[in-house]
């Protein structure tokens, strides 16, 4: 028998509900610091990239595509980062 009681399903599907939600927001966390990095590097014209952007055909479309990967990349690795951090807490103290 085991040394701790079981969590009730009702139990189980709020703690569930509970580590989506973190591991939500810590996605949108990182997209949002990805883009505003992406912004920074266009703001700042590194590279001469906003000067590029600026004057290319499609400005929105160039700045998609900078922007999107940049900042999935930044999702996932703010959100794999909250996986192995993520705060568990016991339900039910040991008997």
């Amino acid at each position: 028998m085991s040394m701790h009681e079981e969590l009730t399903p009702e139990e189980a599907r709020a703690d569930h509900w509970h580590m989506l939600r973190f591991l939500a927001a810590n996605a949108l966390f990182g997209f949002a610091l990805g883009l505003c990095i992406a912004i920074a590097m266009i703001a700042f014209d590194l590279g001469d990239l906003g000067t590029r952007i600026a004057r290319s055909r499609h400005p929105f479309l160039v700045f998609f595509i900078l922007a999107t990967p940049l900042s999935f990349t930044f999702a996932g690795a703010v959100t794999a980062s909250a996986v192995m951090l993520m705060p568990y807490k016991r339900k039910k103290e040991l008997r």
